[in-house]
């Protein structure tokens, strides 16, 4: 079963267990979310529900995941052989949703799965070997960074200096001008 939903001037189509990135919402990680601005349901045996708006008594369930800045979009205005240029920035704030459930008069359908609150920066430093991948690799981590300073330095050699060159003793002052 699928629904149409809009949010932030935007349609989506979405079914239970969608990872969805919006418009910035409120709310906290964790937060349930629910879209009653349903315009269209569909299901698997062809019967599709077209509101006029919208659908009467359909709701999609979410969890906020996240809300973070996505993108960041480049601005450039140049007028042409005036010396006008001008660069400007733009990252919009998104939420990241996971879609839960889809409730439409009286049939369901749930998501069985567990929401993972790990936010895509995690996940990136993870998919680069950044960031360890569970709480005891992290623990790994710690013990690992605590110990090797400590061997390290017992490791070093103290180390030798350089014994400055002795310039006077290698030419006598008599000699120099003898050789021309």
């Amino acid at each position: 079963m699928y629904a149409v939903i809009k949010t932030g001037g935007k349609q989506y189509r979405v079914q239970p267990g969608d990872l969805l990135v919006v418009e910035k919402l409120e709310g906290d990680v964790g937060a349930q979310v629910s879209f009653d601005q349903v315009l269209m349901v569909g299901g698997e045996g062809g019967e599709t529900v077209v509101g006029a708006p919208i659908v009467d008594g359909a709701v999609v369930n979410a969890t906020l995941i996240e809300t973070r800045k996505g993108d960041k979009v480049k601005i450039f205005k140049k007028i042409r052989r005036q010396g006008y240029r001008r660069t400007r920035g733009h990252r919009q704030f998104e939420t990241v949703l996971r879609v839960t459930g889809l409730q439409v008069g009286k049939t369901s359908e749930k998501w069985d799965g567990v929401v993972d609150l790990t936010p895509k920066l995690v996940l990136d430093a993870r998919a680069r070997g950044l960031a360890p991948r569970s709480e005891d690799d992290a623990a790994e981590v710690v013990e690992a960074e605590v110990i090797t300073p400590v061997v390290e330095a017992a490791a070093e050699a103290p180390k030798k200096t350089r014994a400055k060159k002795a310039t006077s003793d290698a030419a006598p002052e008599g000699d120099a001008g003898s050789e021309a």
